[in-house]
């Protein structure tokens, strides 16, 4: 009998923000294969900060760009082929939103309230932490 261990994979990430007419937005995107409502984010690069990588996926993915927060939000995990993946989650104020980005084709991206957002992730974690992020601002 074997025992199969679970693989963590570190990933980083942002909730991608502003503020319009008062009220915080925040940009979801749609996942590259199952086209469920997801936050950019990946792999932590070997040569960048979290921070910074979740930075870079934020470009590639939602072709956003803007000042990444160095607190912590919180963490979630999530399954995908068969491993455990853990995301780190930062705040990330929304400075520019290109026309065009690498991964256009591939995903859809739009500005939600708070609530929406949290009624569209599926992960109960990533819930909480936008549920949260009101108590930041206020």
């Amino acid at each position: 009998m074997s025992i199969k261990t679970a693989v963590l994979i570190e990933q980083s990430g942002v909730i991608p923000y502003r503020i319009q007419d008062g009220q915080i937005e925040v940009m979801l995107i749609t996942s590259s294969a199952s086209k469920r409502w997801v936050i950019p984010k990946g792999l932590i690069e070997p040569d960048m900060t979290p921070q910074d990588s979740a930075a870079k996926e934020a470009w590639e993915e939602a072709g956003l760009l803007g000042k990444v927060f160095p607190d912590l939000l919180g963490t979630y995990e999530y399954q995908k082929s068969g491993y455990i993946c853990q995301v780190g989650v930062f705040l990330m104020q929304v400075q520019a939103v290109l026309e065009i980005w690498p991964e256009a084709s591939k995903r859809k991206r739009q500005w939600v309230s708070i609530p929406k957002a949290i009624k569209r992730v599926n992960e109960p974690e990533l819930k909480l932490i936008l549920g949260d992020l009101p108590n930041r601002f206020w």
